[in-house]
C-alpha cells in the first residue's frame, strides 16, 4: 500500500519506490530505500512529515504515493 495510507506513528517497511528514475534517486538520497523503516509523524494539508533514517522529512502527497510499504 502507498505511504499515504499509513496511520501516523505506525512504523512501516519500505517495499519499493515507483516513479521515474530521477524521482527514485531523489527519494533514495533522502533515505527512502527498500527495506528501510519509515514512520509517518503527521499529515498537514495533504503533505506528510515522516521519520526516516533518524531524520524528519516533509514530502508531498504525490511523492508519498510512489513509496510502497507493507
Amino acid at each position: 500500500m502507498p505511504l499515504t495510507m499509513v496511520r501516523a506513528g505506525e512504523p512501516s517497511v519500505i517495499r519499493r519506490i515507483g516513479g521515474k528514475e530521477e524521482t527514485r534517486r531523489f527519494l533514495e538520497n533522502l533515505g527512502f530505500v527498500s527495506g528501510g523503516v519509515v514512520t509517518v509523524v503527521t499529515e498537514t494539508g495533504g503533505n506528510l512529515i515522516v521519520n526516516v533514517k533518524d531524520s524528519r522529512v516533509a514530502i508531498g502527497k504525490d511523492m508519498a504515493n510512489r513509496i510502497m510499504v507493507g
